[in-house]
């Protein structure tokens, strides 16, 4: 896809080429028609971050809030299924997934919304030593860094999409 493809389409189709950048938030792709046309993949981003940023906050907790604890099995986006493979996180030994499925319980629970992290060219030890770190931090901090995780998560999507 180009951006010039993207530049003409209307906005159904934008939505539903761009939709699944944010984690279950296709709002932000139909937001992000409205300010087209776009010059470059990374003027794309931006608009796309500028737009979850002035959103309310219980907007932005709902997106975070889309994102599928990490090595989980449930149901989850094929973008998520894709990144956490990658990660080695469909590998997990059972005590490996047990230590998960814990320290994501006790995050959500402190935080009100799952540990999201770009897990691109992680291992499943860089992320172990990540969620034991980010449990330190109090909720304003946690929320920016989870903001500052769904951009760099966001920004290697479109760039698979848009080369």
């Amino acid at each position: 896809m180009t951006l010039d493809e993207l530049n003409g389409m209307d906005r159904e189709s934008f939505t539903e080429a761009l939709g699944a950048i944010f984690e279950h938030s296709p709002w932000v792709a139909r937001k992000a028609w409205e300010r087209r046309p776009y010059s470059s993949r990374e003027k794309l981003h931006g608009a796309m971050m500028d737009i979850v940023r002035s959103s309310p906050e219980d907007v932005v907790i709902g997106l975070f809030r889309a994102h599928p604890d990490l090595a989980a099995r449930i149901r989850m986006a094929d973008h998520s299924v894709r990144e956490q493979q990658g990660a080695g996180l469909d590998r997990l030994s059972p005590d490996e997934f047990d230590w998960f499925a814990a320290v994501n319980r006790r995050y959500t629970e402190k935080f009100g919304f799952p540990f999201i992290m770009a897990v691109k060219g992680k291992n499943k030890d860089d992320i172990k030593a990540a969620m034991e770190e980010r449990l330190l931090h109090n909720r304003e901090e946690e929320a920016a860094r989870a903001l500052e995780e769904i951009g760099r998560i966001t920004g290697f999507r479109l760039a698979d999409l848009i080369p």
